[in-house]
Parts: C-alpha cells; sequence; structure tokens
C-alpha cells in the first residue's frame, strides 16, 4: 500500500504516539524509595486513626513502587488544626495526603472561622462510609428507650471534641430526646473522648464503628458500657435504616420513637439527616491536592480500587472498620462534593442552635 499524504500519515503516527505516551504516563507513577506523609488530624487510637492504620499498609503495598506510607497524627480544634497544616503545606507530588472526617467536614461547610482549608482544593480518592454507636455507664441503670426518663433526671457528662466536630449529630440527638447532656469540649479524638469514660470523667459516650468494635466491645462484654443505640444509615432520600454492621442495636429514629411514643419531625430532624448524610455516609476520606498530576491521582485511585476489590477486604474490613461500601476513585470525589452541598435553612438552623446552646459562633 503506498500512502499518497505523507503529511496526514505523519499526524496520525503523531497522534497515536500522544494517546500512547498519555497512556503510559498514567500508569508509570513510580513511589519507589520513596514515603508518603498522611497526615491525620486527630489524635492516635480514635475511628479516624483506627482507619488510616488499617489502610496505610494496604496503600503501600497496591501504590506503584511501594512506598513507606506514614500515619501523622496532628491533633487539635476537631480536627481543624491538622487540616489547615495540610492546606498550607502539602506538597502535589502524592507524597501529601490527608485523611478527613466528619469534624473536618462539619467546620468548612458551616463556616466555621477557624477553617483555614478548601475542599474544593482537593480531590478525594477514597471514601468510608461509617456509623456508630451510643453507650452509657451501667451505673444509671439505663438499658434502651423505656428507661428515658432515668436519663431525663441525670446530668451526665460526655467527652467531646468541639461543637462542631463528629459528635454533632450526637449532640443534636440528645437535645431532640431532652436529656440534660453536659458536653465537656477539648478532646483530642474521640480516642481520648472513651478513655474519659473508661476513667469515669464522663458518663456516656459515642464513638464510630472502628473504635467501637475494636475498643468499646469490650467494655461491652465486660459490662463496664451499655449500648443504647446505633445511629444508623441514612439514604439520599433520608430514609434511615439499621446499621449493617449492629443489626441487633435500634437505630437513633427507633429508639426515638420508642422512648417518646412519637416520630422524629420538623426542622431538628431535618438537619440531623443532613449531618448524617455530610459526616456519616462519607465519613473518612483520602484526599490529596487537586493540583496533583493526574497520573498521581490516577495511581491513588487504582490503588484503592484494588484494595476494596481484594477477595478479603469485606471480611477484614468487617471486623475492624465496620460493613460498608467503600467509594474509590472518580466516584468518591463526585459523592463528596454532593454531601458537602448543605441546604441555607438547614444551615441556619444549626448556627442557631450552636449560638444558642454552646455559644459557638459562625
Amino acid at each position: 500500500m503506498i500512502f499518497q499524504n505523507k503529511s496526514a500519515v505523519r499526524s496520525m503516527l503523531l497522534g497515536a504516539a500522544a494517546v500512547l505516551a498519555t497512556s503510559l504516563s498514567l500508569s508509570a507513577q513510580d513511589f519507589a524509595g520513596k514515603t508518603v506523609e498522611w497526615t491525620i488530624p486527630f489524635g492516635v487510637g480514635g475511628g479516624t486513626d483506627v482507619w488510616a492504620r488499617f489502610f496505610a499498609p494496604q496503600l503501600t503495598e497496591n501504590l506503584p513502587g511501594k512506598p513507606t506510607v506514614v500515619v501523622l497524627n496532628v491533633p487539635g480544634g476537631g480536627s481543624i488544626t491538622g487540616a489547615n497544616q495540610f492546606a498550607q503545606r502539602a506538597s502535589d507530588d502524592g507524597l501529601s495526603i490527608l485523611g478527613t472526617s466528619a469534624s473536618t467536614q462539619y467546620p468548612a461547610i458551616l463556616g466555621d472561622p477557624r477553617v483555614r482549608y478548601d475542599y474544593a482544593d482537593w480531590t478525594a480518592v477514597l471514601a468510608s462510609p461509617t456509623g456508630g454507636v451510643v453507650y452509657i455507664d451501667p451505673k444509671y441503670g439505663v438499658t434502651g428507650p423505656a428507661d428515658i426518663e432515668k436519663l431525663r433526671a441525670e446530668e451526665i457528662r460526655f467527652a467531646s471534641q468541639g461543637a462542631t466536630a463528629l459528635e454533632m449529630p450526637v449532640l443534636l440527638a440528645f437535645k431532640m430526646m431532652g436529656l440534660n447532656i453536659k458536653p465537656v469540649f477539648g478532646m483530642e479524638s474521640r480516642g481520648a473522648g472513651r478513655l474519659a469514660f473508661e476513667r469515669g470523667e464522663a458518663g456516656i459516650d459515642f464513638q464510630t464503628s472502628s473504635a467501637y468494635l475494636g475498643s468499646v466491645k469490650p467494655l461491652i462484654d465486660a459490662g463496664k458500657a451499655v449500648p443504647l443505640f446505633a445511629l444508623g444509615v441514612v439514604d439520599a432520600q433520608g430514609n434511615v435504616s439499621r446499621d449493617p454492621s449492629f443489626p441487633d442495636l435500634p437505630t437513633f429514629v427507633e429508639f426515638y420513637e420508642q422512648a417518646t411514643g412519637a416520630k422524629p419531625e420538623g426542622q431538628a430532624f431535618e438537619a440531623w439527616k443532613a449531618l448524617m448524610l455530610a459526616g456519616f455516609s462519607l465519613q473518612k476520606m483520602v484526599v490529596l491536592p487537586k493540583d496533583a498530576p493526574a497520573e498521581v491521582i490516577a495511581a491513588y485511585g487504582d490503588a484503592a480500587r484494588a484494595i476494596v476489590e481484594a477477595p478479603d477486604f469485606r471480611a477484614r474490613a468487617g471486623e475492624e472498620l465496620g460493613d460498608y461500601e467503600q467509594l474509590v476513585g472518580a466516584d468518591a470525589d463526585a459523592a463528596l462534593k454532593k454531601a458537602l452541598t448543605l441546604d441555607p435553612a438547614i444551615r441556619d438552623f444549626l448556627t442557631n442552635w450552636l449560638s444558642e446552646d454552646y455559644n459557638v459562633r459562625m
């Protein structure tokens, strides 16, 4: 075959070479000999720390070149300190990643003046839903919703990271049920809150699924704590179902209905569901600076996909993190952007509540 148009052939070959080069560049990222610094803006022992230490060695195994992935705990400000630090210092070469949580999301969407980061500057490559369980000291003699009056008669301390932190839907749930719960703010992590409970400094506590399974279940088994309810799972339509990790525990909605004889409703309940969607349906995420090269983002997305598609992942994750579907790559990033869109009326309700009850102003 004789080509009559040499320039056309040349253009065709150059185009094919460009496509091949792009394809190779997306798969040729190599982190061999490198160290990835994974900022976790919480102290050691909380749910996000447990989650990160579960995934870190698997990222090492699945990222090209098998880099060392080091978890760097930077507690403070209910995760704001560490997230601010990441926003200011993170490199865009794939060697800096951040683990976010509801305590990172809530202040951002509510306009907390301490926040110096913007989710629009980040790309999510892995999103892990989670749940959580509220439990109480057995000394109160409370075992379920039938004991709601016993609960209301007590002033009970609750060790919390902050009013706009992970515990927001839990604090709102307490308010909706008319409980006299006194939060003590300033914990470095939910792990620190759990330790306060174990020392008897707090009478009621809440932990996300990973920390509950690893650190609280032994307390339950030893009779040192009594589970009250799991938060439950909220879907995009606002339906609340039982948490697959805790199928035998009532959801907050079930607990509320049994305790009060009525279904939760009104602005408070709508705000509670919005908080659950923004902070628990996509609770913990791995994000990178959005300016990271495409091949870096692709490498992390591929690594995350390889991790969650491993045949034994569901079983291993179920034991340590809970039984939840993970989102990876572009799916994780798209879901994050949607979840962080808050209705203005709900935002107004939440900011008014925080101002009135906790003197927190946005």
